[in-house]
């Protein structure tokens, strides 16, 4: 916490990661440009986010870009501005693509997020595999089920609201899963898009990085469901409890 609140007392990197919520995934050389200062400034507040896991960076050949991280700003949420608001904790965490299309498109990902969580790398396997652990978790769906190598996932009235179709998987450490989309109805089709999870041991810990590709217009809302849904899988790994950071109506 004390790292997020350092990297937050500073307007140049309020504003870098004003920039990134606007439009993420920038380098270096995009982001000299939201401050009036050497690239080596620049630099210096980056390390700062970075250290505070505020962001998280992707290298891609030369090219080194930047993402917001919301899953640690949704931490501070959680713990000091919601209870003071007394309202329950409301966050967490789509057409199919070849393999060359997948290679050729996924170079850059849509936005990443990247969590800590206190557990051992077979339990977030399973939650991540598992789709009773994922029901349990999930932001959502009510239930999760097995069809070959796909998770479906169904809302409360016993809807389809989901689809993802593992298409690779490194035991333990990759998933790379198509993300389709269904809860606008049968009757309305809903491009898919893709993600992975990318799990790396950090001592008694796992690091658990998120990456979304490809994303249709007009789904740019799925990263708050990603946030809730990660916010939900490490309450749910380190409480060893169910929790779901649904959506809250708004009060009239």
């Amino acid at each position: 916490m004390d790292a997020i609140f350092k990297a937050l007392n500073d307007p140049a990197r309020r504003a870098l990661l004003d920039s990134l919520q606007a439009n993420d995934g920038q380098t270096l050389s995009d982001l000299e440009e939201v401050l009036e200062m050497t690239r080596f400034g620049v630099m210096k507040h980056l390390k700062v986010l970075e250290e505070a896991n505020l962001i998280v960076t992707r290298k891609d050949g030369r090219f080194k870009y930047h993402y917001l991280n919301a899953v640690p700003l949704q931490e501070v949420v959680d713990r000091w501005v919601e209870p003071l608001l007394q309202q329950p904790a409301a966050r967490a965490v789509t057409r199919l693509k070849t393999k060359l299309e997948r290679d050729n498109a996924m170079s850059k990902p849509d936005f990443m997020m990247q969590t800590y969580i206190n557990c051992t790398q077979d339990a977030l396997w399973d939650a991540l595999t598992d789709p009773a652990k994922i029901a349990d978790y999930s932001f959502l769906a009510t239930r999760v089920e097995t069809q070959g190598n796909k998770l479906v996932y169904y809302t409360p009235d016993e809807n389809v609201m989901l689809i993802c179709t593992h298409t690779t998987e490194e035991p333990k450490t990759r998933i790379e899963s198509t993300f389709e989309p269904h809860w606008q109805g049968p009757d309305v089709e809903m491009q898919a898009s893709r993600f992975v999870y990318l799990i790396a041991v950090q001592g008694e810990n796992c690091q658990l990085t998120l990456e979304h590709y490809n994303i249709p217009a007009g789904q740019e809302g799925v990263a708050d469901g990603w946030n809730r849904t990660l916010s939900g899988l490490k309450t749910y790994l380190e409480a060893n409890r169910a929790v779901k950071f649904a959506y809250q109506p708004e009060e009239a």
